[in-house]
This record gives C-alpha cells, sequence and structure tokens, in this order.
C-alpha cells in the first residue's frame, strides 16, 4: 500500500503540469473576401406581390357564382331556363321521322279499324291537362290570396311536369317506332304485298304524311301521359291545399281533389276504345305521367303527409337550401329553424 504523502505529491505535481499547458487561441471567423471585379450592389426594395391570373379567374368565377345563385333564388331563371331547354327538344323530336319497325300485314294485332273522330282529340287533351289545371291553381292562389310566390312555384311544378313526360315519352316513341294497332288501316298496303313475312312502310300506299308516319309511334302512350302528368299534378296540388291526409278530414275533400285523377284515367282508356294503343302503351305512358307529376309536385311543395302541405317551400337563403317554415313559424325553444325532415315527418311541437 502506497504511502499517503506519497499520492499527495503525485496529485500536487499531476496539477501543476496540467496548468503549465497552454489554452488555443479561438480562431477567429472565416470571411470571403469579396472579389475586386465583382462590386457589391445596393439591395433594391422588393416589388408588391400582384395575385396570378388563375388566381383572379377563380375569383371571378367564385363571385358570378354567387350573383347567379342569389339571382336564380330570387327569381327561379334557372326553372324557367330547364323548362325552355326541354321546350325545344321536345320540338327537335318532331323534326326527325320516328323509326319504323317492320311489320306483317297479316298480323292481327294491327288490323283494327282507324277512327276518323277520337273519344279525346289533341286539342281537347291541352284544354284538360293544361287548361284546367292551371285556370284551377290560378283561381285557388287569388281566392286564397296566397301570393305571387305561391303562384309562381305552382304553375312551375305544373309546367315542369308537362314538358318532362312530354319530352320523356317522344323520346322513346322516335326510337321504339312500334306500329300502332290500326296501322293496317292507316298502310293501305298493296295488292301484291306477300303474306307471312316481315315488310317495311314501303309497301303502303298511303299518301298522308302524318297519318302513315304517326301509325309507328304507338309505344308509349302521349295522352295518358299528359294527361296524367298535367291532370294528377291538379290533384296532389288540390289534395295539400284542402288536408285530404290529415286525420278527421271528410271524403268529400279528397273526391274533390281526385277527380282530376279520374279524369286522366278516362282519357288513358279511350286510346283504347280509339284502337290507337293497347294495354302496354297504355300502362307504360300513364306510370311516365305519374313519376313526373310525383317529382315535379315534391320539388316544390312538402309532403302530403306534412302539417304544411299547404304552402310551397320558402325562397332558399343563401348557403342553407330550401326552407319549409319562416324564422317567425318557429315555436317557443326549438332553435331558429328546423329541419325540413322533421316538418315532413310532423314533429312539431303542438301539431
Amino acid at each position: 500500500m502506497k504511502n499517503p504523502l506519497l499520492r499527495a505529491g503525485s496529485a500536487a505535481l499531476r496539477a501543476a503540469y496540467y496548468k503549465s499547458i497552454p489554452s488555443p487561441a479561438p480562431s477567429p471567423p472565416r470571411t470571403t473576401p469579396s472579389s475586386p471585379s465583382s462590386p457589391s450592389t445596393p439591395s433594391t426594395p422588393s416589388s408588391p406581390a400582384y395575385p396570378s391570373p388563375s388566381t383572379m379567374s377563380s375569383g371571378l368565377l367564385s363571385s358570378a357564382s354567387r350573383l347567379w345563385r342569389r339571382f336564380n333564388q330570387q327569381t327561379y331563371a334557372g326553372d324557367f331556363l330547364g323548362l325552355i331547354i326541354l321546350a325545344l327538344a321536345n320540338a327537335s323530336l318532331f323534326v326527325v321521322e320516328p323509326f319504323h319497325r317492320m311489320f306483317s300485314i297479316d298480323d292481327p294485332r294491327l288490323q283494327f279499324p282507324h277512327a276518323e273522330h277520337e273519344h279525346v282529340p289533341v286539342p281537347l287533351l291541352l284544354v284538360l291537362s293544361i287548361g284546367v289545371p292551371s285556370i284551377a291553381i290560378t283561381a285557388w292562389t287569388g281566392v286564397c290570396t296566397k301570393g305571387k310566390h305561391f303562384l309562381q312555384v305552382s304553375l312551375l311544378g305544373l309546367g315542369n311536369s308537362l314538358l318532362l313526360s312530354s319530352f320523356v315519352t317522344d323520346f322513346i316513341k322516335q326510337g321504339v317506332g312500334r306500329p300502332r294497332p290500326d296501322l293496317i288501316a292507316r298502310c293501305q298496303p298493296r295488292e301484291d304485298t306477300p303474306h307471312h313475312q316481315l315488310v317495311t312502310f314501303t309497301v303502303c300506299y298511303q299518301t298522308n304524311h302524318h297519318t302513315l308516319h304517326d301509325g309507328f309511334r304507338s309505344f308509349p302512350s302521349g295522352h295518358s301521359s299528359t294527361a296524367f302528368s298535367g291532370l294528377l299534378y291538379l290533384s296532389l296540388f288540390l289534395a295539400g291545399q284542402f288536408f285530404v291526409f290529415r286525420p278527421g278530414s271528410d271524403l268529400a275533400r279528397t273526391a274533390i281533389a281526385f277527380s282530376a285523377t279520374f279524369l286522366a284515367l278516362f282519357i288513358a282508356i279511350s286510346r283504347l276504345e280509339d284502337y290507337r294503343h293497347d294495354y302496354a302503351d297504355v300502362a307504360v305512358g300513364s306510370w311516365i305521367g305519374i313519376f313526373c307529376a310525383i317529382f315535379s309536385y315534391r320539388r316544390y311543395f312538402p309532403s302530403l303527409w306534412s302539417v304544411r302541405c299547404n304552402e310551397p317551400y320558402k325562397i332558399p337563403l343563401e348557403g342553407d337550401g330550401y326552407e319549409g317554415l319562416k324564422e317567425d313559424d318557429d315555436d317557443a325553444g326549438e332553435g331558429p329553424r328546423r329541419r325540413l325532415s322533421d316538418i315532413e315527418m310532423g314533429m312539431v311541437r303542438g301539431s
């Protein structure tokens, strides 16, 4: 074991040795001398940042979109524009002749007589399907003092239903080209036309262009679709005004509301009596009219089971979509606005 004095002496010597070593001087910061050939230029202030063309165009589009949305909400310009497009598209279908499906002159399904006088001719159909609903809606609006917005959306729905069903029906008619049950009487085929085989309309002696080519527009029934699209819409409108599905509603209101639907059914059946269509033509045409009437009515009015089925949707607010109530229609404690689905399901306090 070493002597403590020796250990203390060696430690003192090591400390004296480390103190005698000089500490290195700190290195100066490295600087790059500027080249004499390239004198330093004074810094210029940065130019202001301008928006890019894409940003400006997107801003203009956003502003135009907001203006159009506000204008459309107040005037229903988009709906009127859609009606014009439907009317022009429907008119263009009559410029082109329909497809002519081949037929056999001994087919008994095509040998029914051609009725010169129809039960419901086209002018009477237009009066019943367009004139009667328009007059009834206008008269109801005036008697009940419903206001301009009520009349506007009610007639918009009627026009939507009629033009949409007409376009769908005529589009199918032109493409299918199905012969009517009275085609042989219209065609007046030549005597040498072969039997028991398919022929085209070129074997016909008929000189009246409309009579001949209209014989290939059987499916679906245009009278049926037009009648239901106009008169069923009127029935839905009256059913909403009379609250026919409210508990305790009397049968007289229901009968008055849906009398227009029975008139549409009579028009559809008359097409069978005139041998203009068969059962499939009338059935499909009726369903087209029914669908268009319901679709168009629900675009502007709530469900017939709603507590406010007699009032159309209010003018939509910015970013809120269609609203079923005004702010002053809210009950206390329900919040500023309730959802439209709550109203249609009848979940309104005190109802």
